[in-house]
């Protein structure tokens, strides 16, 4: 082992480095011209001729020193690499293929590019580090290999870290994803707006009304940016702010900040979300469903669904008196207002006695009590036959309308059903088992939403009677089963809300969605049974599942299934427990977590006791 001291090897890396800045200064700064080539060329000079240098001095380098130099001139290599990468997909490149690189192979292209920057940064960030490691010990008798090494693997795992950081932020920018994983959140556009957004087939123009730097309009200008990668051709957003563009904002109807405008052609509807962060934080938490109902209003025609009466059908007005209260439909009618639908009543004096109405998108029939005549029956019996949609929800104390069903090769069982395992409980009485709640639901469109939230939406039948398949079917139609109840249901033939002998079990229809063809130059006729009216009744339609039911039914019977979908919220949801939940909290935090805690303290101090030292006993008791 020799102790001569051998000299330093910086001005060789000095060397080496001004190589690459030249390059640097020539390829990037430069760009063209002389100066570009003759930089270019002395970098390139520069740097060869280091290595070169680099590779003598190792020849003559003593046995101690040899490993370091190795691994300096190994780090010099992976620099020329790099610089050779570089230039294949620069002008010497397209000289050597003929063309750009980027045109004869685009991916090789993308990999050069993006290699020969990461392996400059593996050589220089380690070669930095080992010389200045090597500089310290230039005069050692002896130089410590292993300081050198840790020099070495600290710069490559430092450059490591730096690739892997600029790999993430690059492919978290082409993938355009954000999280956001703060308490409070803005609800991101649901599935279904982002149908909606898909299928415009004309310009829409968003408008955001919001000062510079506002954090209420940062948020809702992420929603929308979101939103327009669904239709970046027919969805044009635009921020403004209302103290700059005045005219613009008064042509929109907008005199304040903190506004939203949804503008199609001469139809423009604005959204109000306010400037404050903690005032507009409701608005921000369901802005997908604000938004999804403006845009309905302005990107979808109007439907008019007409809404039978004088049958004592569930109405959103209060119970004539000397009748039996029962709950209106007004939440249902509200609901499906804010779907764009125009909710209309149809009575003998509006024409239910000769003919529907031509603007009809659907008709329907909410527990009627009385049976309708016969002039109305055969009226809604040839507008199903030309293509109409009905939409029946029935009561098990009111008319079974066969007329209707018998066509559609469905009877309705007015028997009530009942279940003493799966239920809701509100009286917390036997009768609650007749409040059916079931998460059973098939694929057919007219229930998508629910079939997307699987069991995260059960729907509540309270008081449901049931659908029966006739069999055979009539020619041509076809049924889906859209929702079934629980398996333990079961027909209460005597009302004692216990199942008897008699009593089968079984998952019996509740909702069936029909369609038979029509008449040549007709569309075919679609309509959904309902084995219960009360789950549209107002209290029960504020349920998700029973809302999903609804709007996912109107939009199969009109035609527009193909934008069905969960909307999306960030609405605090309230935890309801069942009574046996409530029982076993109660028990588990008052008994059982203090018994635990005592538990464990009782093993530590056992535990602690026994690998204490024990003081020998002297005869006659002392220590």
């Amino acid at each position: 082992m020799s102790t001569r001291p051998v000299g330093s090897g910086l001005p060789m890396t000095l060397a080496y480095v001004a190589g690459l800045l030249a390059i640097f200064i020539g390829e990037r700064i430069l760009g063209v011209g002389t100066g570009r080539n003759v930089l270019t060329g002395l970098g390139v000079v520069l740097a060869v001729g280091a290595t070169v240098w680099r590779f003598t001095r190792l020849r003559s380098a003593a046995a101690d020193r040899r490993a370091v130099e190795s691994w300096v001139l190994g780090l010099y290599g992976v620099g020329l690499v790099a610089l050779l990468l570089y230039f294949l997909q620069s002008d010497v490149g397209t000289a050597l293929f003929s063309g750009p690189l980027s045109q004869k192979t685009p991916k090789l292209a993308v990999v050069l590019a993006a290699l020969f920057p990461a392996l400059l940064l593996c050589t220089l960030l380690p070669l930095a580090l080992v010389e200045t490691a090597s500089a310290a010990m230039a005069r050692a008798p002896v130089l410590e290999t292993g300081r050198a090494r840790s020099a070495l693997y600290s710069g490559l795992g430092l450059a490591f870290v730096v690739i892997f950081s600029f790999a993430t932020m690059y492919v978290a920018t082409q993938a355009d994803v954000t999280w956001d994983l703060s308490y409070f959140r803005t609800a991101k556009p649901g599935e279904s707006t982002r149908k909606v957004i898909r299928g415009l087939n004309e310009p829409l123009q968003v408008t955001l009304f919001f000062p510079p730097a506002n954090e209420v309009g940062e948020a809702v200008a992420q929603y929308f940016r979101d939103l327009s990668t669904e239709s970046p051709q027919f969805l044009n957003v635009e921020r403004l702010d209302q103290a700059v563009e005045p005219a613009r904002a008064r042509a929109l109807g907008v005199f304040n900040n903190g506004t939203v405008v949804l503008a199609r052609g001469d139809r423009k509807e604005p959204l109000t979300v306010g400037l404050e962060i903690d005032r507009a934080r409701g608005q921000l938490q369901r802005l997908d469903q604000e938004v999804q109902r403006r845009l309905l209003a302005v990107a979808r025609p109007r439907r008019v669904v007409y809404f039978t009466a004088g049958h004592g059908e569930r109405a959103e007005s209060r119970p004539v008196p000397g009748e039996a209260p029962r709950p209106s439909i007004g939440q249902l009618k509200d609901l499906l207002r804010a779907q764009n639908v125009d909710v209309r009543s149809l009575g003998v004096s509006e024409g239910l006695g000769s003919e529907i109405p031509k603007d009809a998108a659907a008709v329907a029939v909410v527990g009627p009590t009385r049976e309708f005549l016969p002039e109305e029956l055969t009226a809604l019996n040839e507008y199903a036959n030309r293509g109409g949609r009905l939409w029946l929800a029935l009561e098990p104390d009111g008319p079974d309308f066969h007329q209707l069903l018998d066509p559609l090769g469905l009877k309705y069982l007015k028997t009530p059903l009942a279940n003493d395992q799966v239920y809701f409980r509100t009286t917390r009485q036997q009768s609650d088992r007749g409040n059916l709640g079931t998460a059973s639901f098939s694929s057919h469109p007219s229930v998508t939403s629910l079939s997307a939230l699987a069991g995260q939406a059960p729907v509540a039948f309270p008081g449901a009677g049931a659908m029966e398949q006739m069999q055979p079917l009539p020619n041509g139609v076809m049924q889906d089963i859209s929702v079934r109840a629980h398996a333990a249901t079961y027909a209460d033939a005597n009302g004692n809300f216990t199942q008897d002998a008699s009593e089968t079990r079984r998952a019996w229809p509740l909702v069936v969605a029909v369609e038979k063809p029509s008449p040549a130059g007709k569309e075919p006729t679609r309509a959904v049974v309902m084995a219960d009216a009360d789950a549209l009744g107002d209290g029960v339609i504020t349920n998700l599942g029973n809302a999903y039911l609804a709007v996912d039914t109107v939009r199969w019977l009109t035609g527009e299934e193909a934008i069905s979908g969960a909307v999306s919220t960030e609405e605090d949801v309230p935890i309801q427990h069942t009574r046996e939940q409530d029982v076993a909290w109660f028990y588990a935090t008052v008994f059982l977590g203090p018994a635990l805690v005592l538990a464990v303290g009782f093993v530590k101090t056992r535990r602690r006791g026994r690998r204490a030292p024990r003081v020998a006993v002297a005869a006659g008791g002392e220590r």
